[in-house]
């Protein structure tokens, strides 16, 4: 019997070895101050955290919120004034012809699956709300359309209860910073929620969101010109 012959590693393996040494384990105070300058860092780069999507009042945005996902806020807002000029309200949504939703938002992906989502999502806000958009989680998770995701930005842009919503940007970006090792979004959502204080998660998770799509690629992140590298764990900018 041939006895395996031992691994060696080489210059190349030792190499790697010594680039990337393991991370040090942060206290949760340390991280919690890490966190609270992250976001005074995002807060001087993004003053202002108005919600992308066009909308006049609760019930738009959560019909705007339903549309966005898997497609850009651009798309959902060329289609949207159209889908609110002909259906202005939950009633008059839940009676439209399923078709007619479709035409307006044909331009969309997922455009079928998404009319159905509207169509049923305004029955029920007729049928258990009295036209009238809930202001809860419990009761906006009930509605079709709508994941915790979809009912963080509601709490958070219509009704200004401080919420996280983990969206693929806000996962990635909370990974990337250290500030998690969490992949399922609500695990993320409670791990940032420990980090900073209530007052401050709105703006945080929103801002995470603008940064990703501006600066953090996930491909090729701008660490280069990235306002967090200094305190990023994964930053490849050069130390200044």
């Amino acid at each position: 019997m041939r006895e395996k012959a031992l691994f060696v590693p080489g210059p190349a393996a030792e190499r790697m070895r010594s680039a990337a040494p393991p991370r040090r384990r942060e206290a949760i105070a340390e991280k919690s101050a890490r966190a609270q300058e992250l976001a005074a860092r995002l807060a001087r780069a993004y003053p202002q955290i108005e919600c992308p999507l066009a909308h006049e009042n609760a019930f738009q945005l959560l019909a705007a919120v339903i549309l966005s996902a898997q497609c850009t806020d651009a798309a959902v807002n060329k289609v949207t004034p159209e889908l609110f000029r002909r259906f202005p309200t939950p009633l008059a949504l839940s009676r439209a012809p399923l078709a007619a939703i479709e035409s307006i938002i044909r331009t969309l992906g997922l455009f079928r699956a998404k009319a159905r989502s509207l169509k049923r999502c305004a029955e029920q806000l007729v049928r258990e709300f009295d036209g009238v958009v809930p202001a809860t989680m419990a009761e906006l998770t009930r509605l079709a359309g709508v994941g915790r995701k979809t009912a963080n930005v509601m709490l958070g842009h219509a009704f200004n209860t401080p919420c996280i919503a983990v969206d693929t940007h806000c996962k990635r970006l909370a990974n990337r910073l250290g500030l998690t090792r969490q992949q399922d979004p609500v695990k993320i959502e409670r791990e940032l929620a420990r980090l900073l204080p209530p007052a401050q998660w709105t703006g945080f998770s929103h801002r995470l969101i603008i940064h990703g799509r501006r600066i953090c690629n996930a491909r090729k992140p701008a660490c280069a010109r990235c306002e967090l590298a200094s305190l990023c764990p994964s930053s490849q900018a050069e130390p200044k």
